[in-house]
């Protein structure tokens, strides 16, 4: 008996379990939320054809036109100036900027003048005898001729007798020899071909120098010259004596340079080819690093646009009817952070910033910009 109790009790329980369970699940709602389309807003711009300039952007580093490099051609002690020779000095055209101690050569100059001073005079009686036509000339050549000073030029001999006489007392070969030692004398001085400043100094004053040793650098302050590296698809645009826009790395300042030289070789590791802008400006260094913008040509029917716009296969997206779409382009120029686009028909729609995970089709929204501020004033 007690078992069919027990019995009886479990299959009622069971039956209570079902039928709670299944008022639980009636008593759950089934309504799923339905999911709102997301429409993302972008970005656009009209499609106004026009004249895109292509600007070939360029860099380099300036360096004087004029420079000279100082190399000691004689040995001797190098002897100060009214100016020290250190880095900075500037310097007047045909100041000395080295003297070397010269005053052992100078006396062997002295010598050999004085030999030929005492040849000619030995030649002036047989001149008075022989030749009394030509020993004027010879008498004011040797009445002018000063021994501190440069030996000056012979008188012309215009008679084969008179050359064979000159010749024949050996007056010819010490006067050119003279011309030599007076000719290497100058070399103990180095003066400034132009008006400039020293930028580099390897002696000093005492140092003794020796020849072929090179003493420093001197350049020219008021002319540069910017060597840049073109493409060669430009190389046929480029015109000497077309004005460049130069830029220094901070943007603050503007240069006006000209192209004076275009090298006629390509560079065949890098395919392009160096071109030299001249620019002046006092407030210009040597080494400044400068960035120049080349106008190469001006494409016709083009528009410009970002870069990271153009998507793979060269093709860009549009909008219609609130939906994306794409259509292909025709890039013909690329820099940095532009691209020049063709083939783009006038009055299209286009991204003018990039959408992340832009797709065809997908649904959009155009940013209205002038409402936004219009609306923004109005509340304030």
């Amino acid at each position: 008996m007690r078992k069919t109790i027990l019995s009886i009790l479990g299959v009622l329980i069971i039956v209570a379990s079902i039928f709670i369970a299944k008022l639980i699940i009636d008593s759950k709602s089934n309504a799923k939320p339905k999911a709102e389309k997301v429409v993302k807003t972008v970005f656009t711009q009209k499609v106004e054809n026009g004249i895109i300039p292509i600007v070939v952007p360029a860099n380099g580093n300036l360096r004087a036109k004029n420079r000279l490099e100082l190399y000691a051609e004689v040995q001797g002690v190098f002897r100060g100036g009214n100016k020290l020779f250190r880095p900075g000095q500037t310097y007047r055209k045909g100041e000395s900027i080295i003297r070397i101690d010269a005053s052992e050569y100078k006396a062997n100059v002295q010598s050999a003048k004085s030999n030929l001073y005492n040849q000619l005079t030995s030649i002036m009686p047989d001149l008075r005898l022989d030749y009394p036509d030509i020993f004027p000339k010879w008498q004011a050549y040797l009445t002018g001729f000063d021994i501190e000073g440069t030996t000056p030029k012979l008188p012309e001999m215009t008679t084969e007798k008179e050359k064979f006489f000159i010749s024949g007392r050996g007056i010819l070969t010490t006067y050119y020899n003279v011309k030599n030692l007076e000719q290497r004398l100058t070399k103990y001085t180095i003066s400034a071909p132009f008006n400039g400043v020293l930028t580099d100094a390897l002696v000093t004053e005492g140092t003794l120098i020796r020849s072929g040793q090179k003493l420093g650098e001197f350049i020219n302050t008021d002319v540069y010259e910017l060597e840049v590296a073109i493409s060669k698809k430009f190389s046929d645009l480029l015109q000497v004596g077309e004005q460049v826009a130069l830029t220094n790395l901070d943007k603050t300042k503007e240069y006006k340079g000209k192209v004076t030289r275009i090298n006629g070789s390509v560079d065949q590791a890098t395919q392009t080819i160096k071109a030299y802008i001249e620019v002046r400006d006092s407030g210009l260094r040597e080494g400044m690093y400068l960035e120049a913008n080349l106008d190469a040509k001006d494409e016709t029917n083009a528009i410009e646009i970002d870069r990271n716009l153009l998507l793979e296969n060269n093709r860009i997206f549009v909008v219609r009817d609130s939906l994306l779409d794409m259509i292909d382009v025709e890039p013909v120029y690329f820099s940095n952070k532009k691209v020049v686009l063709k083939n783009v028909p006038n009055g299209l729609t286009i991204l003018s910033k990039p959408v992340v995970g832009a797709y065809t089709g997908m649904l959009v929204k155009q940013y209205q910009e002038k409402e936004t501020r219009e609306s923004t004033n109005t509340a304030n």
